[in-house]
Protein backbone atom coordinates (compact mmCIF):
# COMPACT_ATOMS: atom_id res chain seq x y z
CA UNK A 1 0.00 0.00 0.00
CA UNK A 2 1.10 3.33 -0.73
CA UNK A 3 2.37 5.62 2.38
CA UNK A 4 1.35 8.88 3.25
CA UNK A 5 4.03 11.29 2.85
CA UNK A 6 5.36 11.78 -0.52
CA UNK A 7 8.72 10.10 -1.71
CA UNK A 8 8.72 12.74 -5.00
CA UNK A 9 6.85 15.92 -4.11
CA UNK A 10 6.88 18.89 -7.14
CA UNK A 11 5.21 22.24 -6.00
CA UNK A 12 4.26 25.00 -8.42
CA UNK A 13 7.11 24.07 -10.94
CA UNK A 14 7.13 26.22 -14.29
CA UNK A 15 9.73 26.00 -17.21
CA UNK A 16 10.13 27.40 -20.48
CA UNK A 17 11.85 27.18 -23.68
CA UNK A 18 13.07 30.24 -25.91
CA UNK A 19 12.61 33.97 -26.16
CA UNK A 20 10.30 36.70 -26.77
CA UNK A 21 7.46 35.51 -29.69
CA UNK A 22 8.98 32.02 -29.76
CA UNK A 23 8.55 31.65 -25.94
CA UNK A 24 7.02 27.73 -24.95
CA UNK A 25 5.50 27.22 -22.13
CA UNK A 26 6.12 23.95 -20.88
CA UNK A 27 5.28 24.00 -17.44
CA UNK A 28 2.85 26.26 -15.78
CA UNK A 29 2.91 25.97 -12.05
CA UNK A 30 2.14 21.96 -11.70
CA UNK A 31 2.08 20.58 -8.60
CA UNK A 32 2.03 16.89 -7.68
CA UNK A 33 2.94 14.34 -5.41
CA UNK A 34 4.30 10.71 -6.07
CA UNK A 35 4.09 8.46 -3.32
CA UNK A 36 5.71 5.49 -1.69
CA UNK A 37 4.29 2.04 -3.00
CA UNK A 38 2.30 3.88 -5.89
CA UNK A 39 2.41 3.90 -9.71
CA UNK A 40 1.44 6.62 -11.53
CA UNK A 41 1.14 7.22 -14.99
CA UNK A 42 1.26 10.97 -17.00
CA UNK A 43 -0.16 11.30 -20.38
CA UNK A 44 -0.80 14.49 -22.63
CA UNK A 45 -0.37 15.25 -26.29
CA UNK A 46 2.76 15.46 -27.49
CA UNK A 47 4.43 18.93 -26.90
CA UNK A 48 2.46 18.69 -23.46
CA UNK A 49 5.24 18.44 -20.81
CA UNK A 50 5.09 15.53 -19.95
CA UNK A 51 9.10 14.73 -20.76
CA UNK A 52 9.92 18.14 -19.19
CA UNK A 53 7.98 17.18 -15.84
CA UNK A 54 9.46 14.12 -15.81
CA UNK A 55 12.87 15.41 -16.41
CA UNK A 56 11.92 18.28 -13.53
CA UNK A 57 11.41 16.19 -10.53
CA UNK A 58 13.90 13.72 -11.64
CA UNK A 59 16.88 15.98 -11.15
CA UNK A 60 17.95 16.03 -14.36
CA UNK A 61 16.59 19.44 -15.81
CA UNK A 62 16.50 22.64 -13.40
CA UNK A 63 12.92 24.20 -13.60
CA UNK A 64 12.70 27.91 -13.83
CA UNK A 65 10.65 28.54 -10.43
CA UNK A 66 9.19 26.10 -8.10
CA UNK A 67 10.28 23.32 -6.26
CA UNK A 68 10.60 19.56 -5.79
CA UNK A 69 11.56 17.60 -2.65
CA UNK A 70 12.66 14.04 -2.88
CA UNK A 71 12.72 11.73 0.24
CA UNK A 72 13.04 15.04 2.16
CA UNK A 73 15.62 16.71 0.51
CA UNK A 74 15.46 20.28 -1.68
CA UNK A 75 16.67 18.45 -5.01
CA UNK A 76 17.70 22.02 -6.72
CA UNK A 77 19.17 23.46 -4.09
CA UNK A 78 21.65 20.64 -3.83
CA UNK A 79 25.12 21.02 -5.51
CA UNK A 80 25.65 19.16 -8.97
CA UNK A 81 27.49 16.51 -7.61
CA UNK A 82 25.28 16.08 -4.69
CA UNK A 83 22.13 15.83 -6.96
CA UNK A 84 24.06 13.35 -9.22
CA UNK A 85 25.20 11.03 -5.95
CA UNK A 86 21.45 11.49 -5.08
CA UNK A 87 19.96 10.43 -8.24
CA UNK A 88 22.30 7.39 -8.12
CA UNK A 89 21.19 6.51 -4.99
CA UNK A 90 18.01 6.37 -4.74
CA UNK A 91 16.70 6.88 -8.71
CA UNK A 92 15.88 4.38 -11.56
CA UNK A 93 15.61 5.91 -14.94
CA UNK A 94 14.37 3.97 -17.94
CA UNK A 95 15.03 6.17 -21.14
CA UNK A 96 13.15 6.27 -24.57
CA UNK A 97 16.91 6.04 -26.04
CA UNK A 98 17.96 3.15 -23.91
CA UNK A 99 21.23 4.93 -23.02
CA UNK A 100 22.93 2.04 -23.22
CA UNK A 101 26.98 1.01 -23.10
CA UNK A 102 27.89 0.06 -26.58
CA UNK A 103 31.14 -2.21 -25.56
CA UNK A 104 29.19 -3.81 -22.65
CA UNK A 105 26.74 -7.32 -22.92
CA UNK A 106 23.69 -7.15 -21.53
CA UNK A 107 24.83 -8.60 -18.60
CA UNK A 108 27.65 -6.07 -17.79
CA UNK A 109 25.17 -3.69 -18.42
CA UNK A 110 23.06 -4.32 -15.28
CA UNK A 111 26.11 -5.73 -13.32
CA UNK A 112 27.71 -2.51 -13.48
CA UNK A 113 25.06 -1.04 -11.69
CA UNK A 114 25.69 -3.07 -8.32
CA UNK A 115 29.30 -3.32 -8.95
CA UNK A 116 30.21 0.11 -9.31
CA UNK A 117 27.30 2.23 -8.14
CA UNK A 118 27.16 0.37 -4.88
CA UNK A 119 30.07 -1.43 -3.87
CA UNK A 120 28.89 -5.09 -4.38
CA UNK A 121 31.02 -8.04 -5.37
CA UNK A 122 31.38 -9.16 -8.25
CA UNK A 123 30.05 -12.65 -8.34
CA UNK A 124 26.98 -11.26 -6.49
CA UNK A 125 26.52 -8.62 -8.44
CA UNK A 126 26.15 -11.05 -11.63
CA UNK A 127 24.12 -13.07 -10.01
CA UNK A 128 21.97 -10.53 -9.81
CA UNK A 129 21.87 -9.55 -13.16
CA UNK A 130 21.29 -12.82 -14.24
CA UNK A 131 18.42 -12.94 -11.92
CA UNK A 132 17.15 -10.08 -13.74
CA UNK A 133 17.61 -11.30 -17.23
CA UNK A 134 15.81 -14.55 -16.69
CA UNK A 135 12.33 -12.21 -15.45
CA UNK A 136 13.08 -10.38 -18.72
CA UNK A 137 13.23 -13.17 -20.72
CA UNK A 138 16.50 -12.58 -21.93
CA UNK A 139 18.89 -15.30 -20.34
CA UNK A 140 20.08 -16.43 -23.38
CA UNK A 141 21.39 -13.27 -25.02
CA UNK A 142 23.08 -12.04 -21.46
CA UNK A 143 26.70 -12.08 -23.39
CA UNK A 144 25.08 -10.26 -26.17
CA UNK A 145 26.14 -6.18 -27.02
CA UNK A 146 23.49 -3.38 -27.60
CA UNK A 147 24.32 -3.64 -31.66
CA UNK A 148 23.37 -7.28 -31.58
CA UNK A 149 19.98 -6.59 -29.62
CA UNK A 150 16.67 -5.56 -31.08
CA UNK A 151 15.14 -2.59 -29.93
CA UNK A 152 12.91 -4.90 -27.36
CA UNK A 153 15.55 -6.34 -26.03
CA UNK A 154 17.28 -3.39 -25.49
CA UNK A 155 14.35 -1.57 -23.74
CA UNK A 156 14.06 -4.56 -21.55
CA UNK A 157 17.49 -4.37 -20.13
CA UNK A 158 16.86 -0.83 -19.80
CA UNK A 159 14.58 -1.59 -17.58
CA UNK A 160 16.40 -4.28 -15.44
CA UNK A 161 19.05 -1.89 -15.41
CA UNK A 162 16.80 0.86 -13.57
CA UNK A 163 15.14 -1.96 -11.15
CA UNK A 164 17.68 -3.96 -10.53
CA UNK A 165 19.31 -1.74 -7.69
CA UNK A 166 15.74 -2.08 -6.16
CA UNK A 167 15.09 2.25 -6.33
CA UNK A 168 13.50 4.55 -3.98
CA UNK A 169 12.01 6.10 -7.05
CA UNK A 170 11.83 5.14 -10.50
CA UNK A 171 11.34 7.35 -13.52
CA UNK A 172 10.02 5.56 -16.71
CA UNK A 173 9.94 7.38 -20.22
CA UNK A 174 7.89 5.33 -22.71
CA UNK A 175 9.04 2.06 -21.60
CA UNK A 176 6.65 0.04 -23.47
CA UNK A 177 7.47 1.90 -27.07
CA UNK A 178 9.62 -0.60 -28.43
CA UNK A 179 7.79 -3.81 -27.33
CA UNK A 180 5.23 -5.78 -28.43
CA UNK A 181 2.25 -5.98 -25.75
CA UNK A 182 3.34 -9.37 -24.46
CA UNK A 183 6.84 -8.40 -23.68
CA UNK A 184 5.61 -4.42 -22.65
CA UNK A 185 3.10 -6.29 -20.29
CA UNK A 186 5.90 -8.01 -18.63
CA UNK A 187 7.98 -4.40 -18.24
CA UNK A 188 4.63 -2.61 -16.29
CA UNK A 189 4.42 -5.82 -14.10
CA UNK A 190 8.01 -5.49 -13.24
CA UNK A 191 7.48 -1.57 -12.19
CA UNK A 192 4.13 -2.52 -10.17
CA UNK A 193 5.97 -5.50 -8.06
CA UNK A 194 8.75 -2.71 -7.66
CA UNK A 195 5.94 -0.53 -6.21
CA UNK A 196 4.30 -3.45 -4.31
CA UNK A 197 7.32 -5.60 -2.93
CA UNK A 198 9.87 -2.44 -2.42
CA UNK A 199 7.87 0.56 -2.03
CA UNK A 200 9.08 2.41 -5.26
CA UNK A 201 7.57 5.63 -6.48
CA UNK A 202 6.78 4.75 -10.11
CA UNK A 203 6.66 7.62 -12.72
CA UNK A 204 5.53 6.51 -15.81
CA UNK A 205 4.86 8.59 -19.33
CA UNK A 206 3.54 6.86 -22.06
CA UNK A 207 0.79 6.72 -24.79
CA UNK A 208 -0.27 3.27 -24.39
CA UNK A 209 -3.54 3.23 -22.44
CA UNK A 210 -3.42 -0.29 -21.50
CA UNK A 211 -1.02 0.81 -19.15
CA UNK A 212 -3.88 2.32 -17.38
CA UNK A 213 -4.85 -0.96 -15.76
CA UNK A 214 -1.73 -1.53 -14.03
CA UNK A 215 -1.17 1.80 -12.18
CA UNK A 216 -2.95 4.18 -9.00
CA UNK A 217 -3.36 7.53 -10.56
CA UNK A 218 -3.56 9.25 -14.03
CA UNK A 219 -1.68 11.92 -14.40
CA UNK A 220 -3.20 13.98 -17.14
CA UNK A 221 -1.22 17.26 -18.53
CA UNK A 222 -1.92 19.57 -21.68
CA UNK A 223 0.01 22.82 -22.23
CA UNK A 224 1.83 22.55 -19.22
CA UNK A 225 -1.27 22.40 -16.84
CA UNK A 226 -1.75 19.26 -14.91
CA UNK A 227 -5.37 18.37 -14.48
CA UNK A 228 -6.37 16.03 -11.40
CA UNK A 229 -5.13 12.52 -10.80
CA UNK A 230 -7.46 9.77 -11.17
CA UNK A 231 -6.77 7.31 -8.45
CA UNK A 232 -7.08 3.25 -8.01
CA UNK A 233 -7.44 2.43 -11.93
CA UNK A 234 -5.75 -0.94 -11.39
CA UNK A 235 -7.61 -4.34 -11.39
CA UNK A 236 -7.46 -6.85 -8.65
CA UNK A 237 -5.16 -9.38 -9.84
CA UNK A 238 -3.56 -6.94 -12.41
CA UNK A 239 -0.50 -7.47 -10.59
CA UNK A 240 0.16 -11.61 -10.71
Amino acid sequence: MASSYAAVHGRHLTKTYGQGDLVTHALRGVSLELLPGQVSLLIGPSGSGKSTLLAVLSGLLRPDTGQVTAFEEDLWSLPERQREEFRRKHYGFIFQGYNLFPALSARQQIEIVMRWGHGMPGREARTRADEILELLGLARKRHLRPAQLSGGEKQRVAVGRALVKQPAACFADEPTSALDWEHGEQVIKLLRNAAVEHGTAVLIVSHDPRIVAYVDQVLHIEDGRLTPAEASRHPEGAIS
